[in-house]
């Protein structure tokens, strides 16, 4: 059958109707698609304008949202640091003295920064965080600082730089940003770089609040720099103030900036303005001015590979700012300035007024100068500070093994298996809850249109439409097969495309075609062989078109699997309502990105009866997260891959833990690129057991065949032969 032409294979006289019965026609549509993926889009953005009115701020969801938490490091004292080559004194004022400093926040990870301390009693503490573009040295430099009478820590933030975004052991370079390399390493591990850099002046907070003499202490920060400060600020009571400036705005379109501002679950709750909330009744000022211009990722230099995700950074106009502090209840505590704003309208709101004019009577006759000695950069600390967090996360992968065994594994009754299947039912609650991020169930009328788009003298496959939700719908190729009986009820399979295909895509049989290669027409031979076969349309599709609904479903704690199994469930609805379909007989079989269906899918809708993962299962987390893995996605331009705390929670073993008790098989070539056979065999041996300790080992099954990334189409027709009946 080629599947370009508009009949193929039709040898004798048609028997199919132009349309399946009880359905309207549907009419051709040249993409789809992109239709789906467009509709998906408007979806989202409605539900993200809707979360406005439903927010419930609290500084616990807060902490959880950013990863905070790993228990801090006691921190005793600053450790000044330096040597010959840069001494840890690096200036001194007539007033102040410059340090070069670190403190330990994780094991194995430090804050850095300059520390200035005033030779007279200071009269506030400041925590000052620069743009993540800017040194500490660089504002070390301005004599309003040493000249201020205050203690001020000026810590380094990851920048955005990409010079240590590699892996020189595989010779691996890519223009992806400093943040986002600690990004895409911690976020599946529910860990995030903002919370890894408040750890850090939450540490400073631990050190300030043990001194005997209790002063009043300002977080202040700008651009990347002041959404640390806002954090830290709504976090942590025990900072007295908080200056923001350069980064205050309504945050309804965080899915277009820089990916390591990404916090999944962001906007159930938060906006700047709930943010902000949180810091009252202590006093804050937002200062709109000094947004850093950040148009995109850095660009590619030679040898590097340009995988780094989209996102910019620009000024926001001054009447969405003030729309967005007007939705935190303003009042005494909190100001907006602007840029015709002065030093001393901005001090004198977040300070005592005597520590205020304090303030500003020892800075005033020295403004605008520079420090009398220039304070140089420390060329050594960005590698240092990447290559910590780095560290510290790769451990933490080990970790979560360990985290995921005390949770799920140690908790599961094995026998009987209906008490097995009693208590994973609140584990895939807990799984399309929390992890894949659940809609409410599809709420528009089916509205099932089809049309006959090809036949043979044995098949007729139809394309299919069903709507899920305002803007939002399923579709479909349909294959029946001719010798069906009235009133003969077949067993379905439905066949998942992957990455970047469409549902003709798993009937193409022209050896000559893309499409034929990785899916061999499976779901042609099946329907060739008795079964009736479904290819349902995923929206992952169209490049940034649909990794950007990622971006803004994640912010909702949502994923792309939240609307992919809102649509699976109108399909299963509505096949099992079909005359031909054997209900309890819907097989589930997924190549690549539908392999990674066949895990997320049938383990939250148990109307699947069995699930195949093919060129697709892993030791997911590790792919996610390792940056010793050739293969980790890491190093792909797949940035919308990741899934919030999914390596604390579920692995792939887990998600077939959540199939079980029905059959599961993997279907694995050796030459497959998407894995290792150690690391596949070492997740699916997991499984293995769990079958066998339930007694239903035969359920559960892998076929390795000497092949690359491809349906095989051997070992699972067997298994779908000896579970389906046919």
């Amino acid at each position: 059958m080629k599947i370009r032409s508009v009949l193929i294979g039709l040898l004798h006289a048609s028997n199919a109707v132009a349309q399946l019965s009880g359905t309207q026609l549907l009419e051709p549509n040249p993409d789809f698609s992109a239709k789906m993926v467009a509709g998906i889009d408007r979806f989202a953005l409605q539900l993200i304008e809707k979360s406005k009115d439903t927010r419930k701020p609290t500084r616990e969801k807060l902490k959880a949202i950013i990863g905070l938490v790993d228990e801090r490091l006691p921190i005793k004292a600053l450790e000044f640091v330096g040597d010959t080559d840069a001494p840890a004194l690096l200036a001194e004022t007539v007033t102040a003295r410059l340090f070069r400093v670190r403190w330990p926040v994780l094991d194995g990870v430090h804050g850095e920064g300059i520390f200035i301390q005033p030779k007279e009693k200071a009269v506030a503490r400041v925590i000052y965080i620069p743009d993540a573009d800017t040194e500490p040295e660089k504002l070390a430099n301005d004599a309003m600082l040493a000249y201020s009478g205050c203690e001020i820590v000026i810590p380094a933030l990851i920048s955005r730089g990409s010079e240590y975004s590699t892996n020189d052991k595989f010779g691996l370079k890519t223009n992806i940003p400093h943040r986002e390399w600690i990004y895409r390493q911690s976020f599946e591990l529910g860990r995030h770089i903002i919370g890894y850099e408040v750890q850090k002046v939450l540490s400073l907070m631990d050190y300030f609040s043990a001194q005997k003499e209790q002063l009043p202490l300002l977080v202040a920060g700008f651009g990347e720099g002041g959404l640390i400060a806002l954090y830290s600020g709504a976090i942590d009571t025990r900072i007295s103030s908080v200056y923001v400036w350069g980064y205050f705005s309504p945050r309804e379109g965080v899915w277009a900036e820089p990916i390591y501002r990404n916090v999944f679950g962001l906007l159930r709750d938060f906006g700047d303005a709930e943010i902000a909330s949180l810091i009252a009744p202590r006093h804050l000022v937002i200062q709109n001015h000094g947004f850093p211009n950040v148009p995109g990722p850095p660009a590619a230099k030679p040898g590097e590979r340009a995988i780094a995700a989209p996102g910019r950074i620009f000024k926001p106009m001054l009447e969405a700012v003030q729309a967005e502090i007007a939705r935190a209840t303003p009042g005494d505590w909190l100001k907006l300035c602007t840029e015709e704003h002065g030093l001393k309208e901005v001090v004198a709101h977040l300070l005592p007024s005597e520590v205020a004019e304090k303030i500003v009577k020892c800075i005033e006759p020295i403004m605008p100068q520079k420090n009398e000695q220039r304070v140089a950069s420390d060329p050594t600390r960005q590698q240092r500070m990447v290559r910590e967090l780095g560290a510290y996360t790769q451990r933490l992968l080990v970790i979560s093994e360990i985290e995921r065994n005390e949770l799920f594994w140690k908790k599961l009754p094995l026998k009987p298996v209906a008490d097995y299947e009693k208590h994973t039912a609140s584990e895939r609650d807990r799984f399309w809850g929390e992890v894949i991020g659940r809609l409410p169930n599809p709420d528009l009328p089916m509205n099932v249109k089809s049309r006959l788009v090809r036949e043979t003298d044995k098949l007729a496959i139809y394309e299919v439409t069903l709507d899920v939700w305002q803007d939002v719908f399923a579709w479909g190729w349909l294959c029946l097969p001719k010798d069906l009986k009235p009133g003969e009820r077949r067993p379905i399979v439905v066949c998942q495309h992957g990455l970047e295909s469409i549902p003709e895509d798993v009937f193409n049989d022209d050896p000559q075609s893309k499409a034929f290669a990785p899916y061999k027409a499976f779901a042609l031979r099946l329907a060739e062989q008795g079964y009736v076969t479904f290819a349902p349309h995923n929206p992952y599709r169209g490049k940034d078109a649909f990794r950007t609904l990622q971006r803004k479903l994640n912010p909702l704690g949502l994923t792309l699997y939240s609307v992919i199994n809102g649509q699976h469930q109108r399909i299963l609805e509505w096949l099992k309502a079909q005359p031909f379909t054997h209900s309890d007989k819907i097989a589930f079989y997924g190549l690549s990105y539908g392999g990674k269906s066949a895990m997320r899918t049938p383990a939250v809708l148990t109307d699947y009866c069995l699930s195949i993962c093919s060129g697709d299962f892993n030791e997911w987390v590790r792919k996610c997260v390792s940056t010793e893995m050739p293969m980790s996605y890491i190093a792909t331009g797949e940035y919308e891959i990741w899934e919030w705390n999914m390596g604390r929670t579920f692995n792939y073993a887990e998600m077939a833990a959540l199939i079980a008790p029905r059959p599961f098989m993997v279907e694995r070539g050796h030459n497959d690129g998407v894995g290792s056979d150690e690391w596949v065999n070492y997740e699916f041996a997991k499984v293995r057991r769990l079958y066998n300790k339930l007694l239903i080992g035969d359920r559960a099954t892998i076929e390795h065949f000497d092949g690359p990334h491809t349906i095989n189409g051997v070992g699972s027709f067997q298994f779908l032969k000896e579970n389906l009946g046919r």
